[in-house]
């Protein structure tokens, strides 16, 4: 890009054309803020919001959680009008003596 602007200054240059200065172009990026700055501003955004959730995470895991009781075994959710060829309790469920 900056390439290009000085070939096409150069060149105008060189065939005598306008006599006027090239007008500069200015970004909205660099027109106001130093980029550096910015940067600069951002990386300690970006380090204090990494310590920041680090530290709730630390916080959060190390509470302990509240354990509910299971529910109770209501028969209607335990419904069986077939036995099954294996017996009377499910494939994969856990056979209670």
């Amino acid at each position: 890009m900056a390439t290009a602007m000085v070939r096409s200054v150069l060149r105008t240059a060189v065939r005598g054309g306008a006599r006027t200065p090239a007008s500069k172009r200015t970004f909205s990026s660099s027109a106001h803020h130093d980029d550096a700055y910015e940067t600069a501003k951002w990386e300690k955004i970006t380090y204090a919001g990494i310590a920041t959730c680090t530290i709730l995470a630390i916080v959060n895991l190390s509470k302990g959680h509240p354990h509910h009781e299971e529910p109770p075994a209501y028969p209607y959710l335990h419904i069986r009008n077939k036995e099954f060829p294996w017996g009377p309790d499910g494939l994969f469920e856990v056979k209670h003596h």
